[in-house]
């Protein structure tokens, strides 16, 4: 998939993540996850998203369902589990966590998403369907053109020699 391929397919996250940094410039660094949370479940829904928020997340024994439950932040359209955090940084237990309600619900997308700081920070994430989790950038098609283009007279070179 090239790069304009790429970001259309996983155009959904630079989009939610607009929302996000709008909610991070109103707000700033500073106020509790739910507020956050309130305000992007707000702005989402007026794009015509479907949000759910603190969607519950049974656990299990084996088939015994047990007195306790996870609870997600948001799930956007039945396939996208958004945790958010305000936290001074992101760590890999706050990944941990979004990464195991993906296995745990089998949602192929997840985004992990920081207010706590003054600059707003995002993660994207797709869950494949064999259940590698990838890490998603947004690709610059210009910057790829240019990559395959050295890539093209290196390989040339080396024929040459």
């Amino acid at each position: 998939m090239n790069a304009e391929e790429h970001n259309k397919f996983y155009s959904f996250f630079h989009d939610i993540t607009g929302e996000a940094m709008l909610v991070h410039s109103e707000y700033h660094e500073g106020l509790i996850e739910s507020a956050y949370e309130a305000a992007l479940e707000y702005l989402l829904k007026l794009k015509g998203y479907t949000v759910e928020r603190q969607v519950f997340l049974p656990m299990f024994w084996k088939d015994v369902k047990l007195n306790q439950h996870y609870c997600m932040d948001l799930v956007i359209n039945n396939n996208i589990i958004v945790e958010l955090k305000a936290s001074s940084n992101i760590a890999l237990p706050h990944r941990k966590q979004l990464w195991n309600y993906m296995n745990l619900t089998h949602m192929p997308f997840g985004m992990l998403m920081n207010f706590g700081t003054k600059s707003f920070y995002s993660e994207w994430y797709h869950r494949h369907e064999d259940g590698t989790i990838e890490k998603i950038t947004w690709r610059d098609p210009v910057q790829e053109m240019i990559d395959a283009r050295i890539e093209d007279a290196i390989n040339s070179r080396k024929s040459g020699l």
